[in-house]
């Protein structure tokens, strides 16, 4: 694929033999596109044998790899990882691999680390794949302040960082917070970091009292006929979801929850002599997928930075980022 820079693109390429076919020298049509004369012949040359084929980029993977790990050295590697639990270092010997080949060839089958594999069969545990959409969402929240118009307290001093006097949540989607206006996004996404439901609301709102409304603006279709479906599996949430009216909340929907414990929770539970609640490492550790949502909606400069004032265009701006996430997706 070419770069951004390149002399030559495909169209480019077409110019150059149309140029060429007119008569034209080809040293000549060279220096007027800047480039070189071998590049050139080179084009001419592709275009003469292959046809307009010729002049599309073609895949820089060599033809042959003779020095390449056969498949059967592969899979006894693979066999050892998962029989005997053996690391790259004794694995290496016993196959006639490098450490360094070995390695490659486990990442190449995620058996390069023990926590992923089943210590009894050797197979490869996959925990977070889900058979249906919306089976698995991750919910949470992110604080924005709005930059005023021209620039915030980095440019003109702390004076212009203040709250503006009149605007309040209803013109500009924000809560007065530590001195500055604020708005929180409360999101809820897939596994894949889909944006499914979410709302807006001022930057002193708690994450709890706006969870249930989140949840229940959820909608994923059915690949087959029936209704959309409105009830996730299970849900993971952070500290800041662990109240126990949203616990309550998704126990009356059915909703299983991965959310770990505040300490002060695990204090008095063990105060009570009380059970904790369940709480599934594995499925937790992806948390990291709706922060990663945040990240792709906040490449919308208006998003960000909330210069949009008016709720109805910030909705729309949420809207249709998520849309573009979906379709890229």
């Amino acid at each position: 694929m070419s770069h951004r820079n390149a002399r030559l693109t495909v169209f480019g390429r077409r110019l150059l033999v149309e140029r060429v076919r007119s008569g034209r020298p080809v040293a000549h049509v060279a220096a007027e596109m800047g480039i070189s004369r071998a590049t050139a012949h080179k084009w001419i040359r592709r275009w003469r044998t292959e046809g307009e084929a010729g002049l599309h980029d073609r895949s820089s993977r060599p033809h042959t790899t003779p020095h390449r790990t056969a498949s059967a050295v592969k899979d006894r590697v693979c066999d050892l990882r998962q029989g005997r639990k053996l690391g790259p270092a004794r694995i290496g010997p016993i196959v006639g691999l490098p450490t360094s080949t070995v390695h490659r060839i486990l990442t190449r089958h995620r058996l390069n680390r023990l926590a992923w594999i089943d210590r009894p069969t050797g197979t490869v545990i996959r925990r977070y794949e889900r058979e249906r959409p919306g089976e698995l969402i991750h919910v949470d929240v992110k604080k924005l302040g709005r930059i005023p118009d021209g620039g915030g307290h980095k440019t003109n001093g702390r004076e212009a960082g203040r709250p503006i006097r009149g605007m309040g949540f209803d013109y500009v989607h924000s809560g007065r917070s530590r001195g500055g206006l604020t708005s929180k996004i409360h999101l809820a996404c897939d596994g894949r970091g889909r944006p499914l439901a979410f709302t807006v609301t001022a930057g002193t709102r708690n994450d709890c009292t706006q969870a249930e409304a989140v949840i229940d603006r959820i909608r994923v279709t059915r690949a087959g006929p029936g209704r959309p479906r409105t009830r996730p599996d299970r849900l993971v949430a952070d500290k800041g979801y662990s109240a126990r009216s949203f616990r309550a909340y998704l126990r009356r929907r059915g909703i299983k929850a991965t959310i770990p414990e505040r300490v002060d929770q695990l204090a008095g539970r063990r105060r009570r002599r009380e059970r904790p609640c369940g709480f599934d490492r594995a499925v937790y550790r992806r948390r990291n997928v709706v922060e990663r949502c945040f990240h792709r909606l906040k490449q919308w400069r208006d998003i960000a930075t909330r210069y949009g004032k008016q709720p109805n265009r910030y909705r729309a701006a949420i809207t249709l980022a998520s849309t573009l996430i979906w379709l890229d997706t």
